[in-house]
């Protein structure tokens, strides 16, 4: 029989999360209050987050215990999830590649964001906090923290990008489904929403306004803490479940993956997949590998934005962060990969992409549907619109491959499933995709 796919044990899930702030090329750059121009300190970001999870933003251990409760609740919504050889796909493309995909969407919520939803859920019910509030793009995020509150019984609070919120309706309805409030964004419930939709009644949104709309209720609110999807180091941090899986699933078959493939909107799939990897070859023990960031080109941060300082919000509430930014007033085109609309990248991939430790491509929206159709035909999977941006850049390598005659082996996080994208599908299929 065909090696398929590789499977793990309950007890072979990781018991730590993996930081890779020790083993970055040089440390970075601070986060800077934009009033003072100084540092800021764990104290100035006590109004939003658990002291627990700012201990873990800023901790130098290279590894942190997860607790037994989240490890219970990874293993019911699906983990350790399992990695799958894409053998219809390389026989369609006439490959000596070999194309391998970490499953994500077996999740309850469909993709990898539960893996620090229900983390940061964890820290703030510790704490005592009665609600959250939070922003989310696509919906991905916004499902996965509803279902991280719904498990800890705290209260939820979600400020959906206006487009995907028309675009979405079902992935709105899980949310409330789990019990949380959601409004699009910009919204009336907040000044910062009001004063966006004051200059232009039609906002399309984006997910720097989202965020702004969530800090100010977190920010106005004592029972109130924020929580973000993606960018922030422990948020990547909690996501290495996924690339310590898939190095052992890697270990069982012999093998090594000569390159590793995700999709990139605030960094955190990508980061959680290939971190423990990549943390291997900075500290010297493995160098047999490349890292590839795929972004669309609607919003390339990565590929077309600077490396400087900026806010991670619209309204300019918080502080200023070092990375690459289109600037927090840039409103990306209403594509359909959602989650990928961020105007910034995650500090700590910034800086990896800055030193050359990974290299960042961008798709156009339409060629990233012709490659999650193809992909639906072979391997039977629906993808989200933000994880066939990893497909395409998979299915380049394999065609690279081919023509170089090199048995390549190519690895992508597929992030999440589309079965609640279908109306961009739907537009693909009618051939009125942009």
């Amino acid at each position: 029989m065909k090696e398929v796919k590789v499977l793990l044990e309950q007890d072979e899930m990781p018991k730590r999360w993996y930081n890779i702030l020790p083993d970055l090329p040089e440390p970075l750059p601070p986060v800077i209050n934009p009033g003072t121009k100084e540092p800021i300190g764990p104290g100035d970001l006590a109004p939003l987050f658990p002291m627990e999870l700012i201990k873990q933003e800023v901790s130098t251990d290279r590894y942190i215990d997860i607790p037994e409760e989240v490890r219970e609740a990874y293993f019911q919504i699906g983990r350790p999830s399992p990695l799958y050889r894409a053998h219809r796909l390389e026989k369609a493309l006439n490959t000596p590649a070999k194309i391998y995909y970490k499953r994500e969407d077996v999740s309850f919520a469909g993709s990898h964001k539960p893996n620090t939803a229900i983390a940061q859920a964890y820290y703030n019910m510790k704490e005592g906090v009665e609600k959250i509030a939070t922003e989310t793009g696509a919906g991905q995020w916004g499902t996965a923290l509803s279902l991280g509150c719904a498990l800890f019984d705290i209260a939820c609070e979600v400020f959906m990008v206006r487009i995907s919120y028309d675009q979405k309706p079902y992935r709105r309805i899980i949310m409330e489904l789990y019990g949380s409030k959601v409004h699009p964004s910009p919204s009336t419930v907040t000044n910062t929403g009001r004063a966006f939709l004051e200059k232009d009644p039609n906002h399309t949104g984006s997910l720097g306004l989202a965020i702004s709309e969530a800090v100010e209720v977190a920010a106005t609110n004592d029972d109130t803490k924020y929580s973000l999807g993606s960018v922030l180091n422990h948020v990547l941090m909690h996501q290495t479940v996924v690339g310590q899986e898939t190095q052992l699933q890697f270990d069982k078959i012999d093998t090594k993956p000569d390159v590793m493939i995700g999709c990139v909107g605030g960094g955190s799939n990508f980061g959680g997949f290939i971190y423990p990897t990549l943390g291997k070859k900075l500290r010297g023990e493995d160098n047999s590998t490349r890292f590839k960031a795929v972004e669309p080109k609607g919003c390339p941060t990565l590929t077309k934005g600077e490396y400087r300082y900026d806010h991670g919000d619209a309204a300019r509430l918080i502080p200023l962060i070092k990375m690459y930014t289109l600037g927090c007033d840039f409103v990306p085109s209403p594509i359909h990969a959602g989650g990928l609309r961020y105007h910034g990248e995650s500090p700590s991939l910034s800086l990896l992409h800055k030193t050359g430790n990974l290299e960042a491509v961008a798709y156009d929206q339409l060629e990233t549907f012709e490659a999650g159709s193809m992909f639906a035909k072979t391997e039977g999977l629906v993808p989200a619109p933000e994880t066939n941006h990893a497909i395409k850049a998979a299915i380049d390598e394999a065609i690279d491959a081919k023509k170089k005659n090199e048995e390549r082996i190519i690895a992508f996080n597929f992030s999440g499933h589309g079965l609640l994208d279908l109306k961009g599908y739907a537009d693909f299929i009618a051939g009125r995709l942009k």
